[in-house]
C-alpha cells in the first residue's frame, strides 16, 4: 500500500520534501495557497529527477503520486505524516498546527523550521505530542540530513516514528542530546555566515573570495570527514591531543568576531547582495541550481563508492530498497535492476548519450545483479569476484538528455564458475541497446577461475533456472557486423 505525507508549504524547502517523498515511493498532497506555488514544486521535482536517480545502485521505486490540496483538511487526509514548511514566524507555526491538529488531532507533525525548538513550536497546541522538528537542509532531495529535535512533551515512541520515517525516504536522521535553538548544523553556519559578514564590511574579503576559500579548501574536506575528524588527521601520528596543544592556545587569540554583529543595515545588505550580483548575477537562478545538483551528485558518487559520509546512507538506503529483491523468488521475467537519468555530463558532441555511458549502465546494471545474489563488495573483500571476459553492445537507438532509463538482465546460461546476461537499456517500452556479456567467477588470489560459494551459486542457479523459460533474446549472440535476419 501506497504511503501518504501532507506538505504544508510549497516553496523551496516543501518542494524539496515533496520530491524526495516522491521519488522514493510516497504520494504527497501539497497545500500552498500562495500564487506560484504549483510551479515551484515542479521546478523541484524536474530539478530531482535528474539528479536522485543517478545516485541510486537498485531500482528506484516508481513514483508517487502530486496533488495539490484546496484545503488544509483536504491535504491531511489519509496522510501519516505532515511535514510544515510555512514561514519562520512562529505566530505563522501555531496558527497553521492548530488548524492540521483540528482536521486531524493525532497526525505526526515535522517542522523545517531552522531555529525554533520543539517546545515553542508546540505551546497552546490541542496536542503537543505530535509536534517535532524535523529540520533539512537544501537540495532537501539531495543532502540526507535531517536534524530531529523533540521537547520532553515528544514521547519516545513519536521520535522513533519520526527517525523511522526518515531513513524510509533516504535521509540520515540526527537526533539532538539537548533541545537548542538552530539546533547544530544552523548554529555552525550562523558563526560561519557572521565572520564571512565581517569580513565583507571590513573589506578583508569579497563574496566571491570567501566562497572560494570554502571551496577550494576545507569544504573539500568537510564533506567526507566533518571538523574533528579532519583535525584529529591535523595532529598526525600523535592525534587530537597533539592538535590541541598546538592549536588550542589560538583560542585566546582575537582571530574572530564571533561575539559581536555587524549592523544590519541598508549599506551591509547593499555590500553584500552587490558583490554577489557580481559574483554570480549573470547565471540564472535555475541554472545554479541545476550545476549544484550535479556536482552534488558527483561528490556524493565518490563517497558513495568509498563508503564514507553521505555516501554511506546512499548505499544503507540501497540495502533497504534490495532487500524486496533478495526476499522474493525469482519470476520466469527479466530482473528490473537499474534505474537511471542521461545526466548533462553523459551527453557527446551529438547531443547524445555517449558511448562509455552505455557501458556504465551495463556495469551498474550488473554490479546490481551481483550484489543481489550475494557477491558484492564483502564478497570480493573476502578474496573472491565475477570478471567480465567478453562484452558485446548493440545500439538500437538515441538516449538525450533527460531521458529516464530502465535497464533489465536476463541469465542466458549459468553454472559453477561462469554466467551470461543478457542487459536491455529501455527509454519507455523502446530498447535503446542491448548488452551480453560473459563474467567468470575468480579467486582473486590466484587469479583464476574457480566455483561460486554455495550461497553465491544457489541464488545465480535459481535465478537462472526462472529465467530458462524465457526464449532467448532477439540479439543474444550476434558478432560484431552479423547481418540481421
Amino acid at each position: 500500500m501506497t504511503r501518504k505525507a501532507a506538505i504544508i508549504g510549497g516553496g523551496v524547502i516543501g518542494g524539496g520534501w515533496t520530491a524526495r517523498f516522491v521519488l522514493n515511493g510516497w504520494d504527497v498532497a501539497v497545500f500552498d495557497p500562495a500564487p506560484g506555488a504549483e510551479k515551484n514544486v515542479a521546478i523541484m521535482l524536474a530539478n530531482a529527477r535528474l539528479a536522485v536517480p543517478a545516485l541510486s545502485d537498485v531500482p528506484m521505486p516508481p513514483e508517487g503520486r502530486v496533488t495539490f490540496a484546496a484545503t488544509m483538511a483536504e491535504a491531511l487526509e489519509g496522510a501519516e505524516y505532515v511535514q510544515e514548511s510555512v514561514s519562520e514566524r512562529l505566530e505563522l507555526k501555531h496558527r497553521v498546527y492548530a488548524q492540521m491538529q483540528q482536521a486531524n488531532p493525532d497526525v505526526l507533525i515535522g517542522s523545517s523550521t531552522s531555529g525554533f525548538k520543539a517546545g515553542d513550536l508546540q505551546k497552546g497546541a490541542v496536542n503537543p505530542a505530535s509536534i517535532i522538528v524535523a529540520h533539512p537542509f537544501t537540495p532537501v532531495y539531495l543532502l540526507p540530513l535531517c536534524e530531529i529535535s523533540a521537547s520532553p512533551a515528544n514521547p519516545p515512541e513519536v521520535i522513533a516514528r519520526t527517525v523511522a520515517i526518515a531513513r524510509d525516504i533516504g535521509m540520515f536522521p540526527l537526533v539532538m542530546r539537548k533541545e537548542i535553538d538552530a539546533f547544530i548544523g544552523s548554529r555552525f553556519l550562523e558563526a560561519v555566515w557572521r565572520e564571512a559578514l565581517w569580513m565583507l564590511k571590513d573589506g578583508v574579503a569579497t563574496t566571491e573570495e570567501i566562497d572560494d576559500a570554502i571551496r577550494m579548501s576545507f569544504g573539500l574536506r568537510w564533506a567526507q570527514m566533518g571538523l574533528f575528524e579532519n583535525y584529529r588527521i591535523a595532529g598526525g601520528e600523535a592525534g587530537m591531543r597533539h592538535f590541541m596543544a598546538q592549536f588550542g592556545p589560538a583560542l585566546k587569540w582575537p582571530w574572530t568576531k564571533l561575539t559581536d554583529v555587524p549592523e544590519f543595515n541598508d549599506a551591509l545588505v547593499d555590500l553584500v547582495a552587490g558583490q554577489s550580483d557580481a559574483q554570480s548575477g549573470h547565471i540564472p537562478i535555475r541554472d545554479l541550481e541545476r550545476q549544484r545538483d550535479q556536482n552534488l551528485v558527483g561528490i556524493l558518487r565518490a563517497l558513495k563508492d568509498r563508503n564514507v559520509g553521505a555516501g554511506r546512507v546512499l548505499r544503507e538506503h540501497d540495502a533497504r530498497r534490495a532487500v524486496a529483491f533478495h526476499d522474493a523468488e525469482p519470476s520466469g521475467a527479466p530482473l528490473v535492476m537499474a534505474q537511471m537519468q542521461v545526466l548533462p555530463g553523459w551527453i557527446d558532441y551529438n547531443g547524445h548519450m555517449t558511448e562509455s555511458r552505455y557501458y556504465f549502465a551495463n556495469s551498474e546494471t550488473v554490479d546490481a545483479f551481483l550484489r543481489l545474489i550475494g557477491a558484492g563488495m564483502d564478497y570480493v573483500a573476502a578474496g573472491q569476484s565475477y570478471y567480465s571476459a567478453e562484452t558485446h553492445i548493440r545500439h538500437l537507438g538515441e538516449a538525450k538528455l533527460g531521458d529516464r532509463l530502465t535497464c533489465t538482465l536476463q541469465v542466458i546460461s549459468a553454472d559453477e564458475k561462469r554466467f551470461r546476461s543478457f542487459v536491455q537499456i529501455m527509454k519507455g517500452d523502446e530498447c535503446l541497446a542491448t548488452v551480453e556479456q560473459l563474467c567468470l567467477h575468480v579467486d582473486m588470489g590466484t587469479g583464476k577461475t574457480c566455483a561460486a560459494s554455495p550461497e553465491v551459486w544457489g541464488n545465480l542457479s535459481r535465478i537462472a533456472g526462472a529465467h530458462a523459460v524465457l526464449p532467448v533474446p532477439e540479439g543474444a549472440g550476434r558478432a560484431v557486423g552479423q547481418k540481421r535476419d
